[in-house]
């Protein structure tokens, strides 16, 4: 099944199918490459070897007890029609290969523990939230569960953005009014009001007569000693 350069000599016979979430009685073709190792109790990891079978139309691997992560090599398998591993253990995040397997019409991947976020392409997103249903940790579409919670989180974290930016701006701006309203208040009031304006100068002077005092009464000082 990995290259299907063999040939292969098949009588007639019909057998009982599980695909695409329903049960067929099915007419065996040479034509037709189907694993169907469905409600058997088996356990494990599924052997990497299954995932490059590259040439199998249908699989299914539900109702076991499979675990272990799915390969990225899952994304090789180019004529997958229908996949199967619902009601499973498979752990980790679905693998964006999937997104590439573009003949998909039935996929089923519910009740396992897959987390993390739905890859995002028009093929796993083309089936409903039934195929998905059963693993709580993932979201994305079709579930949308993470995608609201996203955009939640986004719109808080804007939000609290916008308001820091608006407490900054306001306090900058209340910072350049109080300077202004105290620099002119001060300067316009000694401009405008003659006693204020000669109270000020000898203010001034006499603080300069001050420190003019002590820096020569520390000098004689220092040349005393």
């Amino acid at each position: 099944m990995v290259s299907f350069n063999y040939v292969v000599t098949w009588t007639s016979a019909t057998i009982e199918l599980f695909q695409k979430g329903r049960d067929y009685v099915y007419e065996v073709r040479p034509d037709r490459r189907t694993i169907d190792l469905s409600v058997n109790s088996l356990s494990g990891e599924v052997p990497l070897e299954l995932f490059r079978l590259v040439q199998v139309q249908t699989l299914n691997l539900s109702h076991n007890n499979f675990i272990g992560t799915i390969p990225k090599m899952i994304g090789g398998m180019k004529n997958m029609e229908s996949l199967d591993l619902s009601n499973n253990k498979f752990p980790g995040e679905i693998p964006q290969s999937m997104s590439l397997l573009n003949f998909l019409g039935y996929l089923n991947l519910s009740y396992n523990n897959f987390n993390g976020k739905i890859p995002i392409g028009t093929q796993l997103q083309s089936f409903d939230a039934s195929s998905y249903i059963g693993n709580p940790k993932l979201c994305g579409a079709p579930l949308n569960n993470c995608t609201t919670e996203e955009n939640h989180n986004n719109a808080t974290s804007s939000t609290k953005n916008e308001d820091d930016d608006s407490m900054r701006e306001s306090l900058y701006l209340g910072m350049g009014v109080g300077f202004a309203v105290g620099f002119w208040g001060i300067c316009g009031s000694l401009f405008l009001i003659r006693k204020w304006r000669h109270a000020y100068y000898r203010f001034v002077d006499g603080v300069g007569d001050k420190l003019y005092v002590a820096l020569m009464v520390k000098l004689n000082s220092f040349h005393r000693n």
